[in-house]
């Protein structure tokens, strides 16, 4: 397919302008975007069928800006139709959570750990989508993480038609379980302290064997961008959580975190972010490394 390349710069210099992103990004579109996008388009022709991206990567490595952007190029340069989510939109709501934090463990109460999501809910988004009519309307949930709960339906996306693309980011997509023995000890203070029995990274590793792990089987393509390391994570997660509190300014019941919060916050992710990073470079289709300056290297 012949991509429509000053179509393609342009669009995507409006998107950078739109996410406030450095310029400098306009150097990927040839190093990263458009292979990135010429792989999918061929893999497309392939299959004949819609092809599920997921995008992996530890909080804050630039997931979305990367389907963002990648998503301008797949649509302007090689005229596909694509739909963009995370998994974080198919969270389950602050008062399925409640009820979860009370029957198995507290804390369960804090979104983003395996069994805090709707899984069958993503499913069925995705089932719909990639068997959608040309004039079918798919509703697609949305998560408000300024007051931590999904926001009500008639705020959720609407796509119409079959998407070509499904690109599908989130911090666990494509994990598996650890090791039952690695399970033993608590890695943080977050663990010595809030689950000195294991309960609740045991459930949390169930999740993934039997429930997670299915339901991303359903990829066609696993991008993975690793950070330099898990120290990095906390640095870049508070840069969102600052642009978060700016953009929510004058909402009530915000749940935006500070620095201690977030410390505790991410000391959640620890245990299976430092797997993955170690198990899953090997088996990811594509692997993207992220650098100290927040840029890819390939």
């Amino acid at each position: 397919m012949q991509i429509k390349e000053s179509e393609t710069r342009i669009a995507f210099r409006e998107k950078l302008n739109e996410l406030m992103l450095d310029d400098v990004l306009m150097d990927d579109i040839d190093r990263i975007y458009i292979p990135l996008a010429k792989l999918i388009s061929e893999g497309l022709n392939m299959a004949s069928k819609t092809q599920i991206i997921g995008i992996n990567g530890a909080q804050g490595t630039g997931k979305t800006t990367l389907c963002n952007l990648l998503k301008v190029v797949l649509e302007t340069g090689f005229d596909m139709k694509v739909a963009q989510f995370s998994i974080d939109d198919f969270y389950l709501t602050r008062k399925e959570r409640v009820e979860l934090s009370e029957k198995v463990h507290p804390l369960l109460i804090s979104r983003g750990v395996a069994g805090t999501h709707d899984i069958e809910l993503g499913q069925r988004t995705i089932d719909a989508l990639c068997n959608a009519g040309p004039k079918t309307v798919t509703n697609i949930p949305s998560f408000d993480k300024s007051t931590d709960d999904r926001f009500p339906a008639s705020k959720w996306q609407k796509f119409t038609g079959l998407p070509d693309v499904i690109l599908f980011d989130g911090w666990l997509v494509g994990a598996v379980e650890q090791p039952e023995e690695d399970l033993r000890y608590p890695i943080n203070m977050l663990e010595e302290t809030e689950d000195s029995e294991g309960i609740w990274r045991h459930y949390v590793n169930d999740q993934l064997k039997n429930v997670y792990k299915p339901f991303f089987e359903c990829l066609d393509l696993l991008i993975m961008l690793q950070v330099p390391s898990f120290d990095k994570i906390y640095e870049w997660r508070s840069l969102q959580e600052k642009k978060l509190m700016i953009q929510s300014q004058g909402k009530k019941d915000l749940r935006v975190m500070d620095n201690k919060k977030l410390l505790r916050f991410i000391s959640h992710y620890e245990r299976l972010t430092r797997y993955m990073l170690t198990e899953m470079p090997s088996r990811a289709d594509m692997l993207f490394r992220v650098n100290d300056d927040h840029r890819i290297v390939i």
